[in-house]
């Protein structure tokens, strides 16, 4: 049975936003304000996006399906450039990383709605765009952390990087340390998720459905669908991202070039 919600009930939700505000002026951490921005915009943006589902799914348009899934990826490559400190100057960064999120992530969903869930028609809005998020955002954290981490190490690293390099060692093997440290870093958030997942943690979808209505056994099921779902998704687009970005990063004389990265100001 499907509880509904009020807007008296999320304003009382609201007021816990209160004590962490308080906590922040009286240690003085100046997050109130961002608190408060961050709040404001999660309840303007998911008021939007559900009118725009609402309207969506009434109409049942695989180009209108397509644009959002296309909006949905631009943005999401917009936040995966923004979490870098130093990126890749040019149109580079944000190419590298859209591209690279949106063609696993494109693989991964017509995997899931062809072989598994295979709504009719395939390209349902309903089961489409739900996915597409979830998968979407692990792919974007994953990537926008995988190319953090590879700049800011080459960095770091640049002597021992560039000596490998002058001993004759190509650009993948001299970066090699670089690239497994940085995919290391970009999956061990999903492979911790997945450990702890139903032991310590009821995940967001299965607690959804659970509260909607759907027998728990059928909610873990799309649940582990999802998981898998994202975990194919983030390493192949982590995994995509870096070599890319290995490449810019050096040329053709194997020469490591720093001076293609930009500091994020």
């Amino acid at each position: 049975m499907l509880v509904t919600l009020h807007y008296t009930d999320l304003a009382v939700a609201a007021l816990l936003l209160l004590v962490n505000g308080g906590l922040s002026m009286a240690l003085d951490l100046g997050l109130a304000r961002p608190l408060l921005v961050a709040a404001l915009r999660m309840v303007v943006q998911l008021s939007l996006v559900g009118l725009v589902l609402t309207r969506l799914f009434a109409l049942e348009s695989p180009w209108l399906t397509l644009g959002a899934a296309l909006v949905m990826l631009l943005f999401a490559g917009q936040e995966t450039m923004a979490r870098q400190e130093r990126r890749l100057s040019g149109w580079w960064s944000y190419g590298i990383g859209t591209g690279a999120m949106g063609t696993a992530a494109g693989i991964v969903l017509l995997l899931g709605l062809s072989t598994a869930v295979r709504p009719d028609p395939w390209w349902d809005a309903r089961y489409a765009i739900p996915m597409l998020g979830m998968v979407l955002g692990n792919a974007m954290s994953g990537v926008g952390l995988a190319l953090h981490t590879l700049t800011a190490t080459a960095a770091r690293e640049r002597s021992a990087i560039e000596a490998q390099l002058a001993l004759g060692r190509t650009r993948w093997t001299a970066l090699r340390p670089t690239l497994r440290h940085a995919l290391r870093t970009a999956l061990m958030p999903t492979i911790n998720s997945m450990a702890a997942m139903g032991v310590v943690a009821l995940p967001g979808m299965m607690t959804g459905q659970i509260l909607s209505g759907v027998d728990p056994g059928e909610a873990v099921k799309y649940q582990i669908l999802i998981m898998f779902l994202i975990s194919g998704a983030t390493g192949l687009g982590v995994l995509a991202a870096l070599l890319a970005t290995v490449r810019r990063l050096s040329d053709r004389r194997h020469r490591l070039r720093l001076d293609r990265l930009v500091r994020r100001r």
